[in-house]
């Protein structure tokens, strides 16, 4: 299993103290491995392999290698491992949504920041976007539904459509409240987002010289 640290982070970990918002980005990052190690719990326990773990300026990223035999296992025109990888990207929002009822149950200490913290990363991750949550998990929906090929265009034209919206409220947050952290945000959603059509659209690419091939 390869593990890989982003220099990014770094960077981020500098602007938000310069910007005395750092207490909040160190909360929300320690939930956030919290989150990622949710996914890899209910990987582990339904009989995935970690591939990769990352340390991102956002938490962590995990990737489970690809089970062939998984693969050829059909549900309807997906497959037993897509449905495998929704089950685990509904863990992360899940695992935040447990901490929220254990911190309120048991009455924790600073319990106004770490429910803040992870009700912001349950609405960050169930955005329609790829690669987060919500855009694998309608990513894996769509392609029980209607196959792999046809899942990746229109989770891309969701994932684009939903990133523009995002870009308008938030530029309109931004003008009012003046919070550095709205801009950071708005640019990782850009990058990841762009980034994942951009692999979806080469993978499309691959599986079409396959069948022209065969």
């Amino acid at each position: 299993m390869r593990i890989r640290i982003d220099l990014k982070i770094f960077l981020l970990l500098i602007i938000f103290y310069f910007t005395r918002q750092i207490e909040i980005y160190v909360t929300m990052i320690i939930f956030a491995i919290i989150h990622e190690l949710g996914h890899m719990l209910v990987g582990i326990l339904l009989k995935m392999k970690p591939e990769k773990i990352e340390l991102i300026p956002m938490g962590l990223a995990i990737s489970f290698k690809v089970n062939l035999e998984e693969i050829n296992q059909k549900i309807k025109k997906g497959n037993k491992f897509t449905l495998k990888k929704i089950i685990v990207a509904l863990a992360g929002p899940i695992t935040n949504l447990i901490i929220i009822l254990i911190t309120i149950i048991l009455k924790i200490e600073n319990a106004e920041m770490i429910i803040y913290s992870n009700i912001l990363l349950i609405i960050f991750n169930l955005l329609p976007i790829c690669p987060l949550d919500g855009g694998r998990i309608l990513k894996g929906i769509l392609e029980i539904f209607f196959g792999r090929n046809k899942a990746r265009r229109y989770i891309n034209d969701i994932s684009m459509i939903t990133t523009m919206i995002i870009t308008s409220i938030g530029s309109i947050a931004i003008l009012k409240i003046h919070n550095i952290a709205i801009v950071l945000i708005i640019a990782y959603i850009w990058i990841i987002m762009i980034n994942e059509i951009i692999k979806n659209k080469r993978q499309e690419k691959i599986y079409q010289k396959i069948r022209n091939f065969t």
